[in-house]
């Protein structure tokens, strides 16, 4: 997609295309890491309560949960990251009557997807816990989460598009507050209704909603009230076909890498779970302590989508690919460092969310075994995110869904039979987050994502 630069609007500062980009980079990325650390805290929260009020079982059905949640919401998701793109640009090149209609194409289409995505969960979610083998000590706790969960996620559709929204025009903090208050609405409900009301997972899933349906009504209220070129207007709220496509053009392929990785990692679940209620527990305490490592490269990734656009729509070329090396060292020494840690006080962490021994040996497995690969995955998403902001997003999708999606059910159905071991699921995350990197830093390297753009166009 070529922006038109407006000359007609007023003359904005923005950091984004014209300050010290790793310094600029950092200032962005900060509030969409703690931001991301709050979100983050919904889950982990929900898991450490029920893991020490509730029990093993509550434990492994909230844990095992989050791959079924994240295979359904990914496409919707991957479309906000298409919107994402889009809006940028339109900010960059200052063209407001395009940046409206996007924005309110945005809205619209995700009330749309809430309203279909909620039905579809509540509907199918028995149907896809029996299909990963969940289970029956399980299965009827999980069914409970689910489906209270499923009937709020609305609310988390519009709270992570709103956000986006705002990402996009370059404001990573009003996001980051909402979460954060959000978060504390969290964290005070799962006491009341699971330590004192006794709730159990139904207490952890109504809390969840609820505070983030607080998350969307103050997103929603940010965008009525702002008086810049984003100025969210219900009236105006519809389709227009035209911005509809060009968010699809991009934002499709995200999402379908989304839920197609995130389908393979229930294939993952359905295989853990084949070894019991301890794996099922383990593993998923452990996956809490591993969504805060990754939470840093994945809002690195998430600036360098937004630093792109915008520079690409004010046709700042040259500082995309500075972007594009500033992102790489920060995210090589944050995830070292993080690394090291994980790997030396893990398992002590782990005893957070349980004292079960059983329990504690499968994370403590999990994470010894893959923390020192941590710097592959994260090279891939960051590079990812650079490439998506030029509105290339097919080729990353295909290089993603092709190794951790294809490779790792491949390598799951050929060697788990071979070798009755959990220690061949954690070698499936390796080896494709190994071949993922490979794979994108040669597209960096020699595909033609941003050299269409550097190319003098005909008059």
């Amino acid at each position: 997609m070529r922006v038109e630069q407006r000359q007609d609007g007023e003359n904005r500062q923005n950091a984004i295309i014209s300050g010290v980009i790793w310094k600029q980079l950092l200032l962005f990325a900060l509030p969409l890491l703690i931001g991301n650390l709050f979100q983050q805290l919904y889950n982990t929260v929900d898991s450490v309560i029920v893991g020490n009020y509730v029990g093993k079982n509550a434990l492994a059905a909230v844990g095992s949960s989050m791959s079924i949640i994240n295979m359904l919401i990914g496409f919707f998701l991957g479309l906000s990251t298409g919107a994402g793109v889009i809006i940028s640009q339109y900010y960059g090149a200052d063209a407001k009557k395009e940046l409206h209609d996007a924005v309110h194409t945005t809205i619209a289409m995700i009330l749309i997807s809430g309203v279909f995505l909620t039905f579809c969960g509540i509907l199918f979610i028995p149907a896809i816990l029996r299909m990963m083998g969940t289970p029956a000590e399980v299965m009827e706790l999980s069914v409970r989460y689910l489906k209270i969960y499923f009937a709020g996620i609305l609310s988390l559709m519009i709270y992570n598009m709103g956000a986006g929204i705002l990402r996009a025009i370059g404001d990573s903090k009003r996001p980051l507050y909402y979460l954060i208050a959000s978060s504390l609405v969290n964290v005070a409900l799962d006491l009341i209704f699971v330590v004192c009301f006794k709730m159990g997972v139904a207490g952890v899933a109504y809390a969840t909603i609820i505070a983030q349906t607080v998350s969307a009504v103050l997103i929603i209220i940010r965008l009525i009230r702002t008086t810049e070129s984003y100025h969210l207007i219900l009236r105006d709220l519809k389709i227009h076909k035209i911005y509809l496509l060009k968010i699809l053009r991009v934002g499709l392929p995200a999402g379908l890498q989304q839920s197609i990785i995130a389908f393979s990692n229930v294939i993952v679940q359905s295989k853990i779970n084949g070894f019991g209620a301890a794996a099922m527990a383990g593993c998923g305490a452990y996956t809490k302590v591993d969504a805060f490592v990754i939470l840093p490269f994945m809002s690195l990734s998430l600036a360098g989508t937004t630093f792109v656009g915008q520079n690409i729509g004010a046709r700042r070329y040259d500082r995309v690919r500075k972007t594009a090396r500033a992102s790489f060292i920060i995210t090589l020494i944050i995830t070292l460092t993080l690394s090291v840690l994980v790997y030396l006080f893990g398992p002590v962490i782990l005893r957070i969310f349980t004292k079960e021994q059983d329990v504690i040996h499968y994370g403590s497995y999990m994470l010894k075994t893959l923390a020192p690969f941590y710097l592959f995955v994260a090279f891939a998403n960051v590079c990812s995110g650079i490439i998506r902001g030029s509105g290339q997003t097919v080729i990353p999708m295909l290089i993603m869904v092709g190794t951790m999606c294809v490779v790792r059910v491949v390598w799951l159905t050929v060697m788990t039979p071979i070798m009755q071991d959990i220690m061949v699921v954690f070698l499936g995350y390796i080896i494709t987050w190994v071949l993922c990197a490979a794979l994108m830093l040669a597209y960096y390297l020699l595909g033609s994502w941003l050299t269409r753009y550097e190319k003098p166009q005909p008059r």
